[in-house]
């Protein structure tokens, strides 16, 4: 068993310097011995059976049930030269990933029931878990890093703002928010823009935290957030943004994503769809991640999402590929989770922490090693909607930096 380890995991890990202790105490060392090593021990044989069997799958495993030790280094090391190899998964799944890829519809299957089910076991956690890593405004997406020492804070801002510019928010313009989260984004373009927002969502959690910040900051009356499907939700709609939620739609239902938007977007309407994505073809989603952490979820690529949009009669604007800010996101993610540790523990349990922790580190070496990206996607209905030129994006964000410099005043419902 230690020699067939060494020989598979050997010929795998071609890159940097990985040492494995086997659960018999046979200690070798795989790479071509650059960077920083790493040490990792197998607390016993069957975890090293799971890893060979089926690696993409075992290797969260072992390491949140603690069948995988980190001796020196962290997970997140181990993870960036496990995902910087030349081959990005060993020769001896390629028929996990084919049957993976083959059966990718029936697991992408998401009506209504399962969207909802879906969505609730990932948003619907204890929300003082999201509170341990998330900046204050609870922006739970890639943001946006203007400057290599931009803050967290400064950064999700900045995020809101780049895309507030490109739907180009008129005050009183109807804004819908496919995925609103805990509401950041929907009351950033109500409250800095003067819109009538409406978010929509499926977790019952982010939906009061939503309507509490709402009330609590005079918004009520042009930030309504719901818990709605987007087949449901009646329109029109002025703007409709979607951030974070796309990935959750499976690539059965993308006709039935873009024509619903194009059904509730004005004819003079702006849309804006950011979204996870994959720089390559079409794949699979990682099954640990498929099982763990988004059930039903997929990172299409754009030769996946760009014929959809095509047959839903929209135009693409504009295309904006966010490469390396996710990656700064999640790390800043994963090192506020991980100074809290001892809290997310009295949360849940050790096995839990590692499990998120996993989650966090495999996602950001997924920016930073592979093919993993954002892109955001600018659609209107006919020409001539948006300015010709993209510098319009700089000057729409520097007047909204003066808005969000000077202090806002309440927005008054009719009548008060």
């Amino acid at each position: 068993m230690d020699r067939l380890l060494r020989l598979l995991i050997g010929q795998f890990i071609q890159r940097g310097a990985i040492t494995f202790t086997t659960a018999s105490g046979f200690t070798f060392t795989c790479g071509d011995g650059t960077g920083t090593p790493v040490h990792a021990r197998f607390t016993n044989k069957e975890a090293q059976w799971r890893l060979l069997f089926d690696p993409e799958l075992a290797f969260g495993e072992i390491y949140m049930d603690g069948e995988l030790v980190m001796e020196s280094g962290s997970i997140a090391d181990l993870l960036a030269v496990a995902m910087d190899q030349p081959a990005w998964t060993p020769r001896w799944t390629k028929l996990h990933g084919w049957l993976r890829y083959l059966t990718r519809s029936l697991r992408q299957f998401n009506p209504r029931p399962r969207s909802r089910d879906n969505v609730a076991h990932h948003y619907d956690l204890d929300g003082r878990l999201y509170s341990l890593f998330l900046d204050a405004d609870k922006q739970y997406s890639c943001a946006y890093f203007e400057s290599p020492d931009s803050s967290l804070d400064d950064a999700q801002l900045a995020k809101k703002r780049h895309i507030a510019a490109k739907l180009l928010v008129e005050p009183g313009q109807r804004v819908l928010d496919i995925g609103s989260g805990w509401g950041g984004l929907g009351l950033y373009l109500a409250e800095t823009c003067g819109a009538d927002v409406t978010g929509i969502t499926l977790s019952r959690e982010q939906l009061q935290v939503a309507n509490g910040r709402a009330e609590e900051r005079g918004l009520s009356a042009s930030a309504k957030f719901m818990l709605e499907d987007y087949r449901d939700v009646p329109g029109p709609f002025d703007r409709i943004v979607s951030v974070g939620m796309f990935e959750h739609v499976g690539v059965t239902h993308y006709d039935t994503y873009f024509q619903r938007c194009a059904e509730l977007l004005d004819n003079d309407g702006v849309m804006l769809l950011h979204s996870i994505g994959r720089s390559e073809g079409p794949g699979f989603t990682n099954p640990w991640i498929a099982k763990y952490i988004f059930p039903g979820g997929y990172l299409p690529a754009l030769s996946e999402v760009l014929p959809a949009i095509e047959r839903a009669g929209l135009l693409v604007c504009d295309i904006e590929i966010l490469r390396l800010h996710y990656a700064e996101t999640l790390k800043a993610w994963r090192e506020r989770f991980l100074a809290r540790r001892e809290d997310a523990e009295r949360l849940y349990d050790a096995r839990f922490v590692r499990m998120w922790e996993f989650y966090l580190a495999a996602s950001e070496m997924s920016f930073r090693k592979q093919n993993t990206m954002v892109f955001q996607i600018q659609l209107t209905k006919r020409q001539g909607i948006v300015p010709i030129t993209r510098d319009y994006i700089m000057r729409e964000e520097q007047r909204l930096r003066m808005i969000e410099g000077r202090p806002i005043q309440r927005l008054q419902a009719a009548g008060e």
